[in-house]
């Protein structure tokens, strides 16, 4: 750019600094195209800053595909000047599916591991809920659009069980669903670093790492209000549609 404009890099970099530019960033976004945007924002966001009196609000997902890696050299821990190391490559042994639902109140999560995440998977996941969380109590569910989600047969247990009521995020918004943020924890502070050489190791980890976050759970507190969050999804439509692409 210096050489573009005919200045020197020092006022370029002043440039940048005093408008908070950075060129050398980008950052991803996607828009959803649901119909219903706007309704399911409004009624999710209302229940996390309005929950409904006796009744519990669980996020729901399943975090797939998780492989059980073992390195193929042992890790080397970090040491003062330099980070942990582990070798590039790795030995697969097996994949694992963990169901999770966070008490968007008090941030305790409910778990089951599966090796499959089909419907079948997702009933005994509703069930062991049903079973964990007192009778007298309503279930409000914020879950995705995931086909195993909507199958006759939870169609069904459902009508069985009116206590439970289901609460669809737009397409493309899992960033609403706030059970996102613990799968990126326990990515993030346990299984980027970890090595098991089978799917009950990867298991008995996920457990006892879920254990410990319920033992003292952190919530996450959600502070946009809808109007907020529409409000600034129509900036960034203004600026894409002002862009010419």
């Amino acid at each position: 750019m210096a050489a573009a404009t005919g200045l020197n890099q020092t006022a370029v970099s002043r440039i940048w600094r005093a408008f908070s530019l950075q060129p050398h960033r980008v950052e991803h976004f996607k828009l959803s195209k649901d119909p219903l945007f706007v309704e399911k924002v409004r009624d999710i966001v209302g229940l996390y800053l309005d929950p409904p009196e006796r009744a519990v609000v669980l996020c729901v997902d399943e975090k797939s595909q998780i492989q059980a890696l073992d390195r193929s050299a042992p890790i080397l821990p970090l040491l003062p000047g330099t980070p942990a190391r582990m070798s590039h490559d790795y030995k697969r042994f097996g994949t694992s599916t963990l169901f999770a639902a966070l008490n968007a109140t008090t941030g305790q999560v409910i778990r089951s591991l599966h090796s499959r995440h089909r419907a079948i998977e997702f009933k005994k996941f509703l069930i062991k809920i049903d079973n964990e969380v007192p009778a007298e109590l309503d279930v409000h569910i914020i879950l995705d659009n995931y086909s195993t989600h909507k199958t006759p047969a939870i169609k069904r247990w459902l009508a069985a069980h009116p206590r439970f009521v289901l609460h669809f995020t737009p397409t493309s918004a899992s960033w609403i669903n706030l059970v996102e943020r613990f799968f990126g924890e326990l990515t993030s502070r346990k299984l980027q670093r970890a090595a098991h050489r089978s799917v009950r190791a990867l298991n008995a980890d996920i457990q006892d790492w879920i254990e410990h976050w319920n033992e003292d759970p952190k919530p996450y507190v959600w502070t946009k209000t809808a109007d907020e969050i529409l409000e600034k999804l129509t900036g960034y439509c203004t600026a894409i549609n002002a862009s010419g692409h």
